[in-house]
């Protein structure tokens, strides 16, 4: 756990440094708001590809391997990204973007380390241990986004490229703290010792699902709030800079909104645990809704609002994520569970990058409160599969 942590906070330097730019460095090079939410489409769809191979390899030689190849190929794409700035290049930056989001997805992955050798009734905890710990790095990343640009511009580097040189440089970390130091492997571990249980008494060892849990509710939560959060913390940053707002005022909000998506995970795993993966599922939903209605009525001069909007924002997606998370973790058992937990990742991906590519046109076919209200309004898709599951209890 105490590596996993400290790879989670290197992580969440570079996932953070890249979101709060990537839409603005898109904008500035193809001179098009439409097509801003691109980058955000690209690294998910990027992270979609790469949850398949982390799981995969996870699967076959543990979290270890998995989670360091992830964050390695995520540096690589940072690195492909100032270059394609310093190129002026959209089509190398949205080359670079796509396996940027290598390090998105292992950044989620690695929750599912953290659940491995816990005990059911503490999965949620273990799995919001690891989620809290990329805050650090998480705030930290955005507000750096002013210096770092400034850096990179004495390197000859455009401004707004400056942050993936933190992102690409805290992924790397993370991917050799990994490498060195996850020994033992917690998926190898835990399969070790289910075997060695077994052998001693023969028959079900895991906890059984909860009641109307399973892998189709689970991962419809986590894909409907990643879908949300995706598409309106995109064009935030887009919209306060049309409104006069800087980077460094939009890096501010940023980093908000990254605090509330994981720094409440201790809390957010204690309700999961003490009250059930259904409720907070639910409250999930509602939290939402009130981040889209916040944001859609804020003032554009109000940095105050449109970082509460983004602070429930990143909270609804971290009760939907930790409930999620712990819903598929009590179904799915060991024997497949690395490449299950990756396929769910994918359809995750998948949904942050129609949310973050469908963002960037409602915006300009419309604005950005109907962005937010649209999105908040849709988040409530959950409680009807919550309010089935329930019923079938």
């Amino acid at each position: 756990m105490r590596v996993l942590v400290a790879a989670q906070v290197l992580s969440g330097a570079g996932l953070a440094a890249g979101i709060t730019v990537g839409a603005l460095l898109a904008q500035d090079m193809l001179g098009s708001t439409g097509l801003a939410g691109l980058p955000s489409a690209l690294f998910t769809a990027g992270s979609a590809l790469a949850a398949v191979t982390v799981g995969r390899i996870s699967q076959a030689g543990g979290r270890r391997p998995g989670l360091a190849t992830g964050y390695l190929t995520g540096a690589v794409g940072s690195a492909g990204v100032i270059v394609a700035a310093v190129l002026d290049s959209p089509a190398l930056l949205f080359i670079a973007l796509f396996v940027y989001g290598a390090g998105s997805a292992t950044n989620l992955q690695a929750r599912y380390a953290g659940a491995d050798l816990a005990t059911p009734d503490r999965r949620a905890r273990a799995v919001s241990t690891v989620l809290v710990a990329t805050t650090l790095g998480g705030v930290a990343g955005p507000n750096l986004a002013a210096p770092t640009g400034s850096f990179a511009e004495t390197l000859g580097i455009p401004h707004l490229a400056g942050p993936f040189l933190l992102s690409g440089a805290a992924y790397a970390l993370a991917a050799l703290v990994l490498a060195v130091l996850l020994r033992p492997d917690p998926l190898l571990l835990a399969r070790s010792l289910a075997a060695d249980a077994l052998r001693r008494e023969p028959g079900p060892r895991e906890a059984a699902a909860e009641p109307g849990g399973g892998v189709v509710l689970g991962a419809l939560v986590m894909i409907v709030t990643q879908l949300v959060m995706i598409a309106v913390m995109t064009m935030t940053p887009v919209h306060m800079y049309d409104h006069g707002h800087g980077t460094a005022a939009s890096g501010l909000v940023i980093a908000v909104h990254v605090a509330a998506m994981y720094l409440p995970s201790p809390l957010t795993g204690w309700l999961v645990d003490r009250y059930g993966r259904l409720t907070v599922a639910a409250a999930s939903g509602v939290i939402l809704l009130a981040a889209g209605v916040v944001a859609a009525t804020a003032p554009v001069d109000s940095v105050a609002l449109l970082a509460l909007a983004l602070a429930l924002l990143g909270l609804g997606w971290n009760f939907g994520l930790v409930a999620g998370t712990a819903i598929i973790t009590d179904t799915v058992p060991l024997a497949n569970r690395a490449r299950t937990q990756g396929l769910v990742d994918v359809a995750i991906a998948i949904a942050g990058a129609t949310g973050g590519m469908a963002s960037g046109f409602v915006v300009a076919a419309a604005s950005y409160p109907v962005l937010a209200l649209t999105g908040g309004a849709l988040a409530l898709a959950v409680l009807p599969a919550v309010a089935v599951s329930a019923y079938r209890r």
